[in-house]
């Protein structure tokens, strides 16, 4: 009757083992360290910039714990630990001086971080600690201000070359097309052709509101955008912005980064464990956006530093056949673009296929149907500083799909790949607040939060035990055993932590002492009946059941609703409830019948149970 197959306790043995071995990473604490990753988008960290630290380092007579290169992303990255804050202070003076040439425009970024301190043994199980949130561990908390005007600026003026195509195509004569506000502005010399422009903006432009004006030869049409269109600009350029800044600082390595939108044209970005306010900004300042330029034939190519540079046009020093001279105005930029991908070429040769949306596949068709054997250039800005990434002959009309050859390397046209994929942004940005979390604040929480949980635990336990004697025993393994299986299963999710998830955890050992409470008063209701103990431990688990699994599903429901509207701190909280509900419906239940069973269930003649008083009817 009371007796558990043993598949049933080695299946509890494994979960303990499981809970055991991914929840050690978590005692072994962190090591002060520095992270060298790429200040340049066009600059790869590779295994081989690890040897070079080191031999900086030996020469500087430092001595690193460790040093190994890292892969995270498209960028690599190169960590070395340290005994000690003060060797980590001096490491990244010394590294940051013999890594870059010019300080002012650095190749290498060099950061304080933390490295967890977890064995080799534990490392090759993928068992390590937890991520901790911002406010448990410190960091760096940014909000950043879209400029929706550039926005605004950067759509009109798309609009604007649009119209002007629109209008040759149909071969509809125009005396001037200029932008006028928030609007552009076309001229017309007759009511005929003004009228037919008319028709073709309402059938091609759905966005705009087209208002008619001027008399005689002077005859105007002002496009201006519909406020549900404006509108719809500017959410798109905000969610492209979070995309790319997800893509950038993910490739730099920073763990659990939070990138999430906030308000109207607002983007908070958080940054845990960085304590380099300078180093923060670095990382969202390497928001990088693309541009495809045409080459200005005018300027003869050999003397471009000293001939006079046309009106319109600008002069490129940094990149790939640099020095060379373009014309201001982008044939499109990188959110016209919809896959970028390393290919070969006729010859077989590295290059790299390139996709474009509608749009920018009219444009492209429109730049290069008449500068067919002329050069085009893709010239990637960060921190308004321009670098020229490739020149390219166009061979042929290019449209939709079309190729960059003559990149020289399979490993070039990844690189170049990559940072077509990667996006740019759709506005510029500016931060218009900056907080910095100390890690000591941090540590606060951390013991603050831990005392609590710590305290909550051993009060219930006290009760339990007192309370329910040994049922009340086995109630305590059973919590135990669903934090350590709660923690675990956070550690392996590499989930990061906060104050809400740690209040999480508080109120899920709460919600699981209760499943017991309800087994327990079961079993002695059962007694009370007259029951033996066998059949009332039998019948009392079994009845209890349906009532945990249903208190446990409503609640399943409220937290999975947390997780599916929430934001935040607010997700945070569902998802480590949501995990905590699935933890102690196993081990209310499964362990502690089997911790039962073990305990009681050879037992053929028993006469009475340890759980406490037991008050029977007329007693």
């Amino acid at each position: 009757m009371n007796r558990y197959p043993l598949w049933k306790y080695i299946l509890i043995v494994i979960a303990l083992l499981f809970g055991v071995l991914y929840t050690l990473p978590n005692f072994y604490g962190e090591s002060p360290a520095v992270q060298i990753s790429s200040a340049k988008a066009t600059v790869k960290v590779e295994p081989g910039l690890a040897a070079q630290v080191e031999q900086v380092l030996a020469k500087a007579g430092t001595r690193p714990q460790t040093v190994y290169y890292e892969s995270a992303g498209t960028q690599g990255t190169v960590r070395v630990r340290f005994g000690d804050t003060d060797t980590q202070f001096k490491a990244k003076s010394v590294l940051e001086r013999e890594l870059n040439r010019d300080p002012a425009d650095p190749t290498y970024l060099v950061a304080f971080n933390l490295l967890p301190n977890t064995p080799g043994w534990l490392q090759s199980l993928k068992a390590a600690p937890m991520y901790l949130g911002l406010d448990l561990r410190g960091g760096v908390h940014f909000l950043m201000q879209v400029d929706t005007r550039a926005v605004l600026n950067k759509r009109l003026q798309g609009l604007q070359a649009g119209l002007r195509s629109s209008l040759v195509d149909k071969k509809i004569r125009y005396s001037g097309i200029a932008r006028v506000g928030n609007g552009v502005e076309l001229k017309f010399r007759d009511a005929e052709t003004r009228a037919q422009a008319k028709s073709l903006l309402a059938s091609q432009f759905s966005e705009l509101l087209v208002a008619e004006s001027g008399e005689g030869t002077e005859l105007r049409l002002l496009a201006t955008m519909r406020p549900e269109a404006l509108k719809q600009t500017i959410e798109e350029a905000v969610q492209q912005n979070i995309s790319t800044l997800s893509k950038r600082v993910n490739e730099l390595g920073v763990a659990e980064p939070v990138i999430q939108r906030q308000g109207a044209d607002r983007i908070v970005v958080q940054l845990p464990g960085v304590q380099d306010v300078s180093r923060a900004k670095d990382i969202i300042g390497r928001t990088a956006t693309l541009e495809v330029r045409l080459v200005d034939e005018t300027v003869p190519r050999g003397s471009e530093e000293s001939a006079a540079i046309p009106f319109g046009s600008e002069l490129f020093r940094v990149g790939k056949n640099a020095p060379v001279v373009l014309y201001k105005d982008p044939v499109i930029t990188g959110d016209y673009i919809s896959n970028a991908g390393a290919s070969f070429d006729q010859n077989q040769q590295p290059a790299v296929s390139i996709d474009l949306n509608g749009d920018g596949g009219r444009r492209m068709r429109e730049a290069t149907r008449s500068r067919v054997g002329k050069g085009m250039a893709i010239v990637l800005f960060e921190k308004n500083k321009g670098e020229v990434l490739t020149v390219a002959t166009i061979r042929d009309e290019l449209g939709a799909r079309f190729q960059i050859t003559g990149m020289g390397s399979a490993e070039a046209a990844t690189d170049l790949a990559l940072l077509l994929r990667a996006g740019s942004l759709a506005a510029p940005m500016e931060i218009i607040e900056e907080r910095t979390i100390g890690p000591q604040l941090g540590a606060d929480n951390i013991e603050k939060g831990f005392k609590s949980t710590m305290y909550g635990f051993l009060a219930m336990a006290v009760f339990m035990i007192a309370y329910y004697m040994l049922f009340g025993v086995f109630s305590v393994i059973a919590l135990s055993m669903n934090l350590l299986l709660l923690i675990a299963i956070l550690s392996l999710m590499q989930a990061t932590l906060t104050l809400p998830g740690i209040a999480a955890i508080a109120f899920t050992l709460g919600m699981a002492i209760d499943a017991n409470v309800l087994i327990n008063e079961r079993i002695r209701e059962e007694l009370r009946h007259g029951n033996t103990p066998q059949a009332a431990i039998a019948t009392g688990f079994d009845r209890a059941w349906a009532t945990i699994l249903d208190s446990n599903v409503t609640t399943m429901i409220a937290g999975l609703a947390l997780l599916i509207f929430g934001s935040g701190a607010i997700r945070g909280f569902a998802v480590v409830h949501c995990l905590g509900i699935l933890t102690s419906i196993f081990s209310s239940v499964f362990v502690s019948r089997g911790l039962a069973n073990l305990w009681y269930g050879r037992k053929k003649k028993l006469t009475s149970v340890s759980i406490g008083q037991v008050w029977k009817p007329g007693t």
